[in-house]
């Protein structure tokens, strides 16, 4: 990722790995810019984790969403979720005892759009007279999407995720709008038999063509057995599915942090590249968070 590069007398850019950490606290605790700012000015903890000292200035909640920005427009998060797989791997954190697929919805602000309105933004345009309305497009999302689950309405996106079975770490993720079904982002996050052959994921992701699709790429289904209307489960098929939900529940351990030590998975942004860059950070840190955990029982074995 380049930064400009301002002439002498200008004010100098913050150090990129600076402005990442920043990104990184506000991922850990849900924070907007402003509140980021604010925290930064306010916590002796958050400037001793940048580095700074009381007498430095800070980034202020313009420059923290400019990074951001720069970061999503670049994809560059989701490179720096491929290399951080990269060093778990060299720290003996292999993927290897297999996966666990699930998803979870992502709220942002609700959008209060007329039905002429969403008409046009439901398939796939922008409202005409927006055009005329600059500063009333840049705040509009028209990628976001609703859908009912559990009966209950919930306007956002999904952020789909693989978890390792055994070390619980977020291997490969990806986000869509709200409205796409679990079983067609699938194929999209789902890793090589070297990762572990087995595949764990509830009812929803159960098909003809999703079991097809795991034996063509040589692996095994997990996938909870799903019942219809005119052909109930067995008791085989129940007590199976007793035994792979223990499992698959891992997969929730992920999305409950998130929600509770994580303060939520709300999120501020506009358009699908920012939240895939917003999803991305969170399960980035949420990864970083899990390796520490991780470590801790062999640093007591070590000492």
């Amino acid at each position: 990722m380049r930064r400009s590069k301002r002439p002498k007398g200008g004010r100098p850019p913050f150090a990129a790995g600076l402005m990442f950490n920043v990104l990184v606290l506000q991922a850990l605790y849900n924070l907007s810019d402003e509140q980021m700012e604010s925290q930064i000015r306010d916590r002796l903890s958050f400037m001793r984790f940048l580095g700074l000292d009381r007498h430095q200035r800070i980034p202020d909640a313009k420059t923290i969403w400019l990074f951001g920005e720069t970061l999503a427009q670049a994809g560059a998060v989701e490179r720096l979720f491929t290399q951080f797989e990269t060093y778990l791997a060299a720290q003996g954190f292999q993927a290897r005892a297999g996966q666990l697929i699930d998803a979870s919805l992502i709220p942002v602000p609700i959008q209060r759009n007329t039905r002429e309105e969403n008409t046009p933004i439901k398939a796939g345009d922008c409202p005409a007279k927006w055009n005329a309305q600059p500063a009333k497009r840049r705040q509009k999302d028209t990628q976001a999407r609703w859908t009912v689950k559990h009966g209950v309405n919930h306007y956002g996106y999904k952020n789909h995720v693989n978890v390792e079975k055994h070390h619980k770490l977020i291997r490969r993720y990806s986000g869509t709008n709200a409205a796409v079904h679990d079983r067609q982002v699938l194929a999209e996050i789902l890793r090589p038999k070297s990762a572990g052959c087995d595949v764990w994921a509830d009812a929803a992701y159960r098909s003809h063509e999703i079991e097809a699709q795991l034996k063509r790429r040589q692996l095994r289904s997990r996938i909870q057995h799903k019942g219809y209307r005119d052909k109930p489960l067995t008791a085989r098929q129940k007590e199976s599915n007793r035994g792979r939900a223990h499992i698959r529940a891992c997969v929730e351990h992920v999305f409950g942090h998130q929600v509770t030590a994580m303060r939520g998975k709300l999120i501020r942004t506009i358009g699908r590249v920012r939240a895939q860059a917003k999803m991305g950070l969170k399960n980035l840190t949420s990864t970083f968070q899990r390796v520490l955990v991780l470590r801790v029982p062999a640093a007591r074995l070590a000492g």
